[in-house]
């Protein structure tokens, strides 16, 4: 198949599909404000428009102000204004473009002094000088990119194709992050694409397949119990799942075809729903490049990697196919990996105002794990393969660890644009998911076999099953209030939940289950609905705020009871059912303190549901509450319509959690440990310089602690450490791109350097582990269609511990004594690796018959 690829790959290459720019159809001018001062000279408002694919304006934006009573006029005019939309090709677009406005005093008319009317009747457009506002509408100029300027093919920078243009932040940590050029940076997965939201760290422990173990905002959240994930709008978090409530596992989404993240760190936008405790993750898919893209890889310990992305020429960007294939043997035994998979959507225009976009991904994985080894072991060389420091670093106890798993989604999403600016977005998914993880922890501690017979071990199979069947929806009704849009959005989630989640105990040999830990049939009903206002009743102050609802039925088969009990036998199965109600508001206040500084402060309760494992029959279902509240600044120079960009953010926070969870060695999964409180702090910035230069830093520190028992909510800095968070986090991430003539053949070449430093994390009984610092370099070069490349990762060959804990175990054997003495076990991160890629970019255009 390699082979064919680059066969298929070296056939030609064509020319990008030119974009042309919107013409104005309605654009009369605005009134004279009544209010307006008397005018010596012109006054000129710069407004932001943003024109829809319909030719709608849907946003305004005012960028240079001439005053207020000029600014709502402008505006007010502005939303009326029609175009012919920007299209690619036939294809319509959404785009950005700046255009100006402006107020003339009037000329003196015969019997009427200069200065008795300030404020004349307007006239239609081209009927005399006496028109009370001019605009560049008929002028609008696109901006060119340099690729595009040296290629011929016109286009808006800030062009967003087949979407909206992104909301307002909810908070300081509310990101939209497009990827751009910072794909550059070397990554395994998409997972490692939320690197670029600050204070965030990933870490795993179980293979090349299992999910990230994800800190964020001072939450050690697991693989996603503290964290709501979606991909284009369909939830990925897993309810009851065997390996952890929540589990989700992002590493079936293909990187190239991320487009942008929208990381909101804290629950304070109405729209987030279960699981959004520390933030919520969505990754927002787009292939930019039409036409066909293939990338074979070859790389240390065997690693091959193959992707093939498509775009038709014809289409916009949220139409493309994709299909990612991996397999490697891993950098140290019981490592390998095998996984494949393939999305693919496509838009389709229903009618003038309506579009329909179809979605789906098929995904399936198998892969090994080393699991964790008991330093002690590693010092002394006592670990079961070569003597020497890095055969013992890479070692392992159990070879039976690793897992498989399979995911098949659709998704169906209708939006329609309404009159007077109102939008709504109807959805429908389906998720089918299927996984089993094996792991150890201990060793040969937990068993309690029959007597006379051995110690079976510790070895731990989750199983997982499950349908997800769900709507969502959302209605933006297009208000107005003072000649101003006043964004309402109403909408709603409807999502149900048929899962099987098992946990057993293996045989250290053979591998075959000898006890049951849990057994459940759960169906789950999460019915939830909110509502978003966002008001700017002055011109310095937007406020915003909103109210959640969620309610939850669970229904579960318990079939792990016992066959007898007190009063006899009895079927070792039992109904469990329970419901819970969850009213969450959130409120964010944006003062303007000066056209490129925001003080933006944000307060939002959210919640966790409840694991279905743990509840009892007709109980009120408990939540795991969250309170939070951030306030911080952003500033920003430069960005659309501009050759540079400057974006800079920072804030403090507080969080309290009703209910946390920790990870519990002898379960192998998270499991409660009461209230949890957070004091943290964080500043990002990113430069952008047109499409040559792209670099992003980011600092965040937080301590989480457990409060002691009637302590004060209101000293969230009180308490016991918390295990496993790290307290300090550093991330930066940098791409810079040029040209240059070789031998007179122009070459485009390109570097990239990430950099992650990890502090300090507490562990149990009073121990720290080691900081990390990590280096990732990558450099490409690419003539015409081919693109070569290589990529290290761990450039200083640094032996890292991906994970580390802190507890009690026997990997000995079964006859060994168990010592009673914790020590530190740590999961080995990956060595220096290096890969070689080989890219080529191919467009197809249909040739035009002959006559």
């Amino acid at each position: 198949m390699w082979i064919s690829c680059l066969v298929l790959c070296l056939l030609g290459a064509a020319a990008d599909v030119p974009v042309t720019p919107p013409v104005p159809l309605e654009a009369a001018p605005p009134v004279m404000p009544a209010d307006a001062p008397p005018l010596a000279a012109p006054a000129t408002v710069l407004l932001r428009l943003t024109i829809d694919a319909q030719g709608e304006v849907s946003h305004v934006e005012v960028r240079e102000s001439a005053g207020v009573s000029f600014d709502r006029a402008a505006m007010a005019a502005a939303v009326r204004w029609r175009f012919q939309p920007a299209r690619r090709g036939e294809v319509p677009l959404e785009v950005q473009a700046d255009v100006p406005v402006t107020f003339t005093p009037p000329e003196p008319v015969a019997g009427v002094a200069h200065g008795d009317d300030p404020h004349p009747s307007p006239l239609p457009e081209g009927e005399g000088a006496d028109t009370a506002g001019s605009t560049g509408a008929d002028t609008l100029t696109p901006t060119l990119s340099r690729r595009e300027r040296e290629e011929g093919g016109p286009s808006f920078a800030t062009t967003v194709r087949g979407q909206t243009s992104a909301p307002p932040p909810a908070a300081v940590g509310d990101f939209h992050i497009p990827v751009g050029q910072l794909a550059d940076v070397p990554r395994n997965s998409a997972s490692d694409l939320m690197l670029l939201a600050p204070g965030v760290m990933l870490a795993n422990h179980g293979g090349e397949g299992h999910a990230d173990t994800i800190f964020i905002r001072g939450f050690d959240a697991g693989e996603g119990k503290d964290v709501e994930f979606r991909l284009n709008g369909v939830p990925l978090n897993e309810v009851s799942h065997a390996h952890g409530h929540g589990y989700a596992d992002t590493y079936f989404i293909i990187p190239e075809l991320v487009d942008s993240l929208r990381v909101t760190e804290g629950p304070y936008d109405p729209s987030q729903g279960d699981f959004g405790v520390a933030g919520t993750v969505e990754y927002q898919l787009g292939l930019k490049r039409r036409g066909l893209t293939a990338s074979a890889s070859y790389g240390s310990f065997a690693s091959r990697r193959l992707s093939l992305v498509w775009g038709p020429p014809e289409s916009s960007e949220a139409t493309f196919v994709g299909l990612l294939l991996r397999q490697g043997h891993g950098f140290g035994p019981n490592r390998a990996y095998a996984n494949a998979g393939a999305m693919a959507q496509v838009e389709f225009r229903v009618g003038d105002e309506t579009r329909l976009r179809l979605f789906g991904a098929s995904y399936a994985a198998r892969f090994s794990s080393a699991g964790v080894v008991r330093e002690t072991d590693v010092v002394d060389g006592r670990m079961p393969c070569a003597a020497d420091a890095d055969a013992q670093f890479f070692c392992l106890y159990d070879p039976n660890q690793g897992g498989a798993g399979q995911r098949h989604l659709v998704s169906a999403e209708l939006q329609s644009r309404l009159r007077r600016g109102g939008r709504f977005v109807q959805q429908g998914f389906v998720v089918l998911r299927q996984m089993r993880i094996r792991d150890n922890f201990t060793g040969f501690l937990n068993d309690e076999p029959p007597i006379g017979e051995q110690q079976r071990g510790d070895n731990n199979e989750q199983y997982y099953r499950g349908t997800t069947l769900g709507l969502r929806g959302r209605y933006t009704p297009g208000l107005t209030w003072l000649k101003q849009p006043q964004p309402l959005e109403l909408g709603y989630v409807a999502r149900f939940d048929d899962v099987l989640t098992r946990a057993r105990r293996l045989r250290d040999h053979g591998g075959a289950p000898y006890r049951t830990l849990f057994d459940n049939q759960v169906r789950t009903t999460n019915l939830g609905a909110y509502a978003s206002l966002r008001l700017a009743p002055l011109s310095w102050l937007t406020l915003r705020g909103g109210l959640r609802f969620d309610t939850f039925l669970f229904g579960v088969e318990d079939q792990n009871r016992p066959a007898s009990d007190r009063q006899g036998t009895r079927i070792p199965e039992e109904s469990v059912e329970a419901y819970g109600f969850f009213a969450s508001p959130r409120a964010s206040a944006e003062v303007r303190l000066s056209p490129h500084l925001t003080w933006l402060t944000s307060a939002g309760l959210g919640a966790r549901s409840s694991d279905a494992a743990a509840l009892s029959d007709a109980e009120l279902a408990p939540y795991a509450r969250v309170t939070s509240a951030e306030t911080g600044l952003g500033w920003k120079l430069g960005g659309e319509g501009r050759p540079y960009s400057l974006e800079a953010r920072g804030a403090v926070f507080a969080t309290r959690v009703s209910q946390d969870l920790v990870f519990d060695e002898t379960a192998g999964r998270n499991q409660p440990v009461g209230p949890s409180q957070r004091l943290g702090a964080f500043a990002s910035s990113r430069f952008t310089l047109e499409e040559r230069l792209d670099v992003q830093a980011s600092v965040a520190w937080a301590r989480a602690t457990l409060p002691l028992p009637g302590a004060s909510p209101w000293k969230p800095w009180e308490g016991t450490v918390m295990p496993y968070i790290p307290q300090l986090l550093g991330r930066l991430d940098a791409s810079v791109r040029g040209d240059v003539s070789i031998a007179g053949v122009p070459v485009g070449w390109n570097l990239a350097l990430g950099h992650s430093a990890i502090g300090p994390k507490p562990l149990p009984l009073d121990r720290y582990s080691d900081p990390i610092f990590l280096f990732d370099v990558a450099a490409r070069a690419r003539w015409n269609w081919m693109e070569l490349g290589v990529s290290v990762t761990n450039l200083l060959d640094a032996r890292w511990r991906e994970a580390e804990f802190n507890y009690v175990s026997n990997f000995r054997g079964p006859d060994a004594p168990a010592s009673l003495m914790a020590t530190r076990h740590f999961s080995a991160g990956a060595p220096r690796t290096f890969q070689g890629t080989l890219t080529v970019y191919l467009d197809f255009e249909q040739e035009e018959p002959q006559p």
